[in-house]
């Protein structure tokens, strides 16, 4: 967030990264690279941001395959949520090592389940604002990024 879609890509293309694509303004890049380590690819995208734009945004990579296994498992099949809840997925860089007592509930928002380095939660919109995002983060910390379930699958087949 906070940068500009076109210069986040040239950014990404000027150190190495290739097919790289952006979406929905958000700061979501799709992009090859040679096989390495996620953290390394993090750490790459970060100087490159800090270098080319003149500030570092938090960057939490996922492998494409990743992110169709997670959508094929279909997590949110197991709860029974309310018709217009949201779905969304927060990204960790590494599991959370506290053993927390699931689900969580806090006015229409749910932690419900955490899957390695995914945490699955939904809401129900309405006057308060977003009260998940105060959750996930009173929860995990905010050295997190969290995305809507239909964002995770735009990623996906870009």
């Amino acid at each position: 967030m906070n940068a500009k879609m076109p210069a986040l890509k040239q950014c990404f293309e000027n150190v190495g990264f290739a097919e790289v694509k952006t979406l929905l303004s958000s700061g979501n890049v799709v992009f090859d690279a040679r096989k390495s380590a996620e953290a390394t690819l993090e750490r790459k995208a970060e100087a490159a941001m800090a270098a080319q734009l003149g500030r570092s945004f938090r960057t939490i990579v996922r492998p494409l395959e990743a992110l169709r296994e997670l959508l094929e498992a279909d997590p949110y099949a197991d709860f029974d949520l309310p018709p217009k809840a949201k779905r969304v997925v927060t990204f960790l860089r590494a599991p959370h090592g506290g053993r927390l007592a699931l689900p969580i509930e806090s006015r229409d928002a749910w932690i419900l389940a955490a899957r390695g380095r995914e945490i699955l939660s939904a809401y129900v919109p309405g006057p308060h604002g977003p009260v998940f995002m105060a959750l996930i983060e009173k929860t995990y910390g905010t050295e997190v990024t969290t995305r809507s379930w239909d964002t995770v699958r735009k990623c996906a087949a870009a």
